[in-house]
């Protein structure tokens, strides 16, 4: 599960859309709500591109391979008590609803946190599955190579890339 910043207004419009038509927040400005939920969404970005920067110092300085980034990083967002891969999702909606109880946006708070949490969680799986999706499909356009191999690799980032410029990633 990964959350892309080309991702993050729609997922933000959708959360507050999803809260207020359920009736489980009030709020007089849902523009500004989204603003905070888009806040903590470039939050959670933000620290994990600060993790990604420490693994890859943690690997350095070790002189570990590149194929041990996985752990350094598991460790790292360990370290910090920030959700990483599966995880990400709950540690997101853990800030959303700790946001949701504390805005100076929200006028008022129907429903109970896993309520709350409940109604958001299809919506972050919808757009962090994302990531499956596009492996799938440059797995697809790269039949022809075996997987692992040295082509593979350059192919597929190749690939990877344009197909996230095409989708705005």
């Amino acid at each position: 599960m990964k959350l892309y910043s080309g991702k993050v207004p729609i997922i933000a419009e959708e959360v507050v859309r999803a809260l207020t038509a359920a009736n489980d927040i009030e709020t007089e400005d849902p523009g500004e709500l989204r603003l905070d939920v888009e806040a903590v969404l470039k939050e959670y970005l933000r620290a994990e591109r600060e993790i990604d920067d420490l693994a890859k110092r943690r690997l350095e300085s070790s002189n570990l391979p590149h194929t041990q980034f996985g752990r350094a990083k598991k460790s790292v967002a360990d370290s910090r008590g920030i959700g990483i891969g599966e995880d990400a999702i709950d540690h997101i909606l853990n800030q959303l609803v700790s946001m949701l109880m504390h805005s100076s946006r929200v006028d008022e708070v129907f429903a109970e946190d896993h309520e709350l949490r409940a109604r958001m969680t299809p919506i972050l799986r919808k757009h962090m599955a994302l990531e499956d999706d596009i492996d799938r499909e440059v797995r697809g356009r790269l039949k022809n190579l075996v997987d692992g191999s040295r082509d593979f690799e350059i192919q597929y980032a190749k690939t990877l890339e344009e197909i996230k410029r095409k989708r705005g990633l």
